[in-house]
């Protein structure tokens, strides 16, 4: 409130019932296409061609699917949350100086939006962004450590499977290696994400609209919900599924695949009453990485990851958005 003191001022003297914040909350609700990864590991031939089919599919079609029978524990999964919830209980303080007591790196605890100019640009929420480095070299120190560490394990397990499948199911390419050898746990990393209830809801979001700046996102949220994607021209809101994980494409995958994946815009919308937990998992390459279209003609201009994020970076502090991929067009298209 200290921070955003003249943002708040602004909209607390509007007219609080209008309607103009309405669009929010009301769209439709739709269900993520479900895919059963059982059938991708244990089933014969013929049901593990027929279950890459429908993930490559949806990730044409939606950018956005959910999987059952994935291999994370529900176990892990609730013990995660258990943990997850216990980390964002303690005070503010403590949060901004808990990197050296769980030997996470320097500005790990993220909240808000630092260079927000109006109440559109802030996410109410509060987040832990910790490199996977930094899961492995904690662990065994507390309950959270290993916790983490079998979660990013079996998550990073899950990615790397994903996306080799999918870059095998682009016609003429065949390097599913690629990831494997460009996507290290040195370069990955989980956060986790709290999204406190909001007096003022729907004014504000939990999260901005945005796409993800990787290769693939793997979403854990709890039963509140929130999520919201766009889609045909609307926004739709995804239906909570506790048991399933929900899997993203992003920009990285968009222009690697030369524009066959989409990385589709996605929000979060705040809760008057309740507070929402999720965890996530980004697999990201090195900053060298180059990122060329592996099918032709390209639809995007080679560039690295540095230099993408770079570019998200100037943008938000220019403009107070990510531009993102239509940044890195051809001039032809």
């Amino acid at each position: 409130m200290e921070t955003y003191k003249n943002l708040f001022d602004a909209i607390l003297g509007e007219n609080l019932d209008s309607n103009k914040h309405h669009d929010l909350f009301m769209v439709e609700e739709c269900e993520l296409p479900l895919i059963n990864l059982h059938k991708l590991n244990y089933g014969d031939k013929f049901e593990r061609e027929e279950c890459k089919k429908k993930i490559a599919k949806a990730s044409r079609e939606w950018g956005f699917f959910q999987v059952v029978n994935h291999g994370v524990s529900p176990d892990i999964l609730e013990e995660m949350r258990k943990e997850q919830v216990k980390l964002f209980k303690k005070t503010f303080r403590e949060k901004m100086n808990i990197d050296k007591s769980l030997n996470f790196s320097e500005g790990s605890y993220r909240w808000g939006t630092p260079m927000a100019t109006c109440l559109r640009q802030i996410s109410w929420s509060e987040a832990f962004h910790v490199p996977l480095y930094d899961v492995s070299s904690s662990k065994g120190l507390n309950s959270l450590s290993s916790t983490m560490e079998q979660f990013a394990t079996t998550l990073s397990e899950l990615a790397q499977q994903l996306a080799r499948l999918l870059a095998e199911e682009l016609a003429h390419y065949n390097k599913s290696n690629y990831f494997k050898e460009t996507c290290l746990p040195s370069t990955c990393y989980l956060r986790m994400n709290r999204y406190p209830a909001c007096p003022i809801s729907p004014q504000l979001f939990g999260l901005v609209p945005h796409t993800d700046s990787d290769f693939l996102t793997i979403l854990h949220q709890d039963e509140i919900g929130g999520l919201q994607l766009f889609r045909d021209g609307k926004w739709i809101s995804v239906k909570p599924n506790p048991e399933a994980l929900i899997i993203n494409v992003g920009d990285l995958f968009q222009a690697w695949s030369n524009g066959v994946y989409r990385s589709v815009e996605h929000r979060v919308v705040t809760n008057k009453l309740k507070e929402r937990f999720s965890t996530a998992f980004f697999l990201c390459p090195s900053y060298d990485t180059e990122i060329l279209s592996c099918v032709e003609p390209c639809v995007y201009r080679k560039f690295t990851f540095r230099e993408f994020r770079q570019q998200v970076q100037e943008d938000v502090k220019n403009y107070g958005y990510k531009v993102g991929l239509p940044r890195f067009l051809l001039s032809s298209h």
